[in-house]
């Protein structure tokens, strides 16, 4: 069995990393690529009171079980199954059912935090970093958060100031410098979009 070609998606919140990723996948088809959203393998708060779980700092890198990521995706290479996390955003605990997946010709990873793990970024054949202003950033969080993950304007803004800017500043931006390809203005950059893409068939061309 050939390799996968392994792709990360990085970049802040609300950067557009989901329009990218799902170009992306839209390109490939569902037959030739499978997504792993960092966001799954949150850790599980369900020891904590949900009054100690809302004040968690979701944007620091030990908030994700990243060791666990590793092991699947080190699976899926060798050709094996995996059981994927689920993750209840509203509640913030690890939901009983996984999402089982099965190894495809292309890993697709998506997450904010994704280039500040070494041993993850290791993983990557291409790094793409998405790259937006953060006041479009915020527009866009406070709008997946409130109408995704159940939020009030109130938690989403004081999570932002709190956890938000302070951890994109510490481990976010700065993971940028390990970036291939750096797509500015999000998914809507068309010109950066199809660079991605003809990377990627390039990359794909030569694993045959």
């Amino acid at each position: 069995m050939t390799k996968p070609l392994i792709i990360g998606v990085a970049g802040g919140s609300g950067s557009g990393k989901t329009t990218v990723v799902s170009t992306i996948s839209k390109t490939l088809g569902a037959n030739k690529h499978l997504l792993l959203q960092h966001d799954s393998y949150y850790r599980d708060l369900k020891h904590l009171p949900f009054e100690e779980r809302i004040k968690h700092n979701f944007d620091h890198p030990a908030s994700l079980e990243t060791e666990l990521l590793i092991r699947h995706i080190n699976a899926l290479v060798e050709g094996y199954p995996i059981e994927v996390p689920r993750y209840d955003f509203a509640n913030h605990i690890r939901k009983e059912e996984t999402t089982s997946v099965t190894p495809k010709e292309v890993i697709l990873i998506d997450g904010i935090l994704i280039f500040s793990e070494p041993e993850l970024l290791e993983l990557m054949d291409v790094k793409i970093f998405v790259d937006t202003d953060d006041d479009i950033r915020l527009l866009r969080r406070l709008k997946r958060d409130i109408n995704e993950r159940g939020r009030s304007v109130e938690s989403v803004m004081e999570q932002y100031q709190k956890f938000v800017r302070p951890m994109h500043l510490e481990f976010v931006q700065p993971s940028k410098r390990y970036a291939d390809v750096i797509i500015p203005r999000g998914g809507k950059n068309k010109v950066a979009l199809d660079m991605v893409l003809a990377l990627i068939n390039e990359k794909l061309s030569t694993r045959q």
